[in-house]
């Protein structure tokens, strides 16, 4: 298992490295964007620790550039916990969002929650349908009547949530879980409001009364019957 680790700081890159390998994984270290972005073209991995502070950019400049490649699971490594900061990291494709200073235990045991998310996510079926809506899993595209909707990388993997639940009826609490571990230690309640408000209106014939997305009063969401 080979894991990308982007951290300017080359004392905690130092220990983390020593930390991962004792797990058994292989870590390639990069201390910047531009060194960063050329291990992503040389190598598969199979996960990237990115620290979104960098001398020469951001963490999000090398989410976007592995995104661009390889389906992998990404998390960012952040002296900042301000929600809007999260919330673009999420967007623009992270898996989940550590901030400094942390245990070295719980980094693992995120990375170890992530990879078996992606794991089980390969395993299952590749097209899924809910009304007129079709996922297809293996190039993560959703299309509306054949025609393709853009949605964000958390917009979807909050869509797959539902499509994989279809029938069941999912509190507030197990959808914050299926999209990322630790959401509520970051992002409010507010804030899966605001996600499932922009996915209907991007899937719903009228966002304003959902036949897709369902609001069970009380309880949380449905899909499907």
């Amino acid at each position: 298992m080979k894991i990308l680790l982007v951290e300017d700081d080359r004392t905690i890159a130092s220990g983390l490295e020593y930390s991962l390998e004792q797990e058994g994984y292989n870590v390639v270290i990069c201390y910047d964007v531009m060194s960063g972005k050329k291990a992503l073209m040389e190598n598969q991995f199979d996960l990237c620790l990115l620290d979104l502070s960098l001398p020469d950019g951001s963490g999000y400049e090398l989410c976007k550039a592995a995104r661009e490649k390889w389906d992998i699971p990404i998390i960012f490594l952040t002296a900042c916990d301000e929600e809007v900061n999260v919330v673009m990291g999420l967007d623009m494709g992270a898996d989940d969002y550590i901030t400094k200073p942390f245990r070295v235990r719980e980094l693992i045991s995120r990375i170890k929650s992530v990879l078996r998310r992606y794991q089980k996510g390969m395993q299952s079926k590749h097209i899924l349908e809910l009304g007129d809506i079709r996922i297809n899993t293996l190039d993560a595209k959703v299309y509306k009547s054949g025609k393709e909707v853009n949605l964000t990388p958390l917009e979807y993997r909050l869509l797959l949530v539902f499509a994989n639940n279809e029938g069941q009826v999912l509190s507030r609490g197990q959808l914050l879980e299926g999209i990322w571990d630790v959401a509520g230690d970051f992002v409010n309640d507010n804030t899966l409001t605001v996600y499932i408000k922009r996915i209907r209106e991007k899937i719903e014939d009228d966002p304003q009364n959902p036949a897709i997305i369902k609001t069970i009063r009380g309880l949380g969401y449905k899909v499907g019957d």
